[in-house]
């Protein structure tokens, strides 16, 4: 793959300039508008597909590694011949569900949270989850001069990015089973849950008005930084230490117009995760030199290092895991009860994984009938 190996070689000398300045990263969660980049398909002389062009919409997070490195090095483009990809980046899940109904983008990376709501709200006609990219990368990080053990959180002012989001859903369903009562939509209880962004949790932190913060990464590492403990990594609470923090959504319009497109754009991404998980340290770096270019800083090494290392990249969209985390907002009173029947549409992705030989993905019963 020629130009894989160039566009490599670019992100690598350019990693090796950057300045190491932090940066706080929006989590899979809410709030921001998209931000289109004029990325071409380094392919576009090859034959195109049944569309001109595919839109894919992903965060500038660490968490959306496949779409960064996948972008960043020309893998998910390569697959697509004389098809443009035009990539646009956005901060929060709401605004990238509109973008996907109203036809601004065909596919995008996000959390699970906006990936139920998206598709409860439109009564199942708007999106398929076809694909998983990412697993774990949530952590719960502490003063340690304050909170020495889980049982100290009582009475403490632990952040979550946003009320309802993945991460909050999470903190408020630990809470319950651990028998602390709080009240889910103000956040009080007998432990305060602060919803707070994840670019301003950091400098709260280090301010001494938060105790903590159930948060994905980088923004766990960021807290380490300024002095903070992990105190609980999340996937220890799930089975084999796995769950869903980003899926692959497509519109139902587009999968269904141009089937062929969403099976280059999953080959791209299969072919992206395995050279991810073949090479994290090469990886690691184009994901930064990618961060780089769409936030204008790098993660310094101190946070970068310990976030990559907690973030699993898999095709796998754990999809047992999204019907656990929608039945934990229903029992939190964020969510009314969704019908999710239908909304996997694995085919593509288990296509694209047989044919390499390798074991198809479950849907966990909610696929396509």
């Amino acid at each position: 793959m020629p130009a894989t190996r160039t566009t490599l070689r670019r992100s690598l000398a350019t990693a090796a300039a950057l300045p190491l300045l932090a940066v706080a990263l929006t989590a899979c969660g809410y709030g921001s508008q998209a931000e289109e980049n004029d990325t071409e398909n380094p392919s576009a002389g090859g034959k195109k597909l049944s569309a001109d062009t595919v839109k894919i919409g992903y965060f500038p997070n660490l968490t959306h590694a496949t779409a960064l490195v996948g972008i960043q090095e020309g893998l998910i483009a390569e697959e697509l011949g004389g098809t443009t990809l035009k990539p646009s980046t956005f901060n929060a899940g709401p605004s990238e569900i509109e973008a996907l109904n109203a036809g601004a983008i065909d596919i995008g990376f996000i959390g699970p949270s906006p990936s139920v709501n998206g598709y409860s709200k439109s009564k199942g006609q708007s999106l398929r989850i076809i694909g998983g990219a990412a697993s774990g990368g949530v952590k719960l990080v502490v003063n340690p001069r304050k909170i020495k053990t889980l049982d100290d959180l009582k009475g403490k002012k632990i952040a979550t990015p946003q009320l309802g989001n993945t991460q909050d859903v999470a903190f408020l369903n630990w809470l319950s089973d651990k028998g602390w009562e709080v009240d889910a939509q103000s956040g009080k209880g007998d432990v305060s849950v602060v919803r707070s962004d994840n670019k301003v949790t950091p400098d709260a932190f280090k301010a001494g008005s938060l105790d903590g913060a159930w948060v994905p990464e980088p923004t766990a590492s960021k807290l380490v930084a300024e002095g903070g403990e992990v105190l609980l990594d999340e996937s220890t609470l799930w089975p084999d230490d796995k769950f869903v923090i980003t899926n692959i959504i497509v519109s139902q319009k587009f999968l269904s117009a141009h089937p062929d497109v969403v099976e280059a754009v999953l080959r791209g991404t299969v072919n992206t995760n395995k050279w991810i998980n073949a090479n994290p340290d090469r990886a690691k770096v184009s994901a930064n030199a990618a961060l780089e270019e769409l936030n204008g800083k790098a993660l310094p090494a101190e946070v970068l290092d310990p976030a990559w290392e907690s973030i699993r990249i898999t095709d796998d969209p754990l999809a047992a895991t999204l019907q656990a985390q929608a039945d934990h907002a229903v029992e939190a009173g964020l969510l009314e009860k969704p019908d999710l029947s239908g909304i996997y549409d694995l085919r593509p992705l288990n296509k694209i994984l047989k044919a390499a030989g390798r074991p198809e993905v479950a849907d966990a019963g909610l696929g396509v009938k």
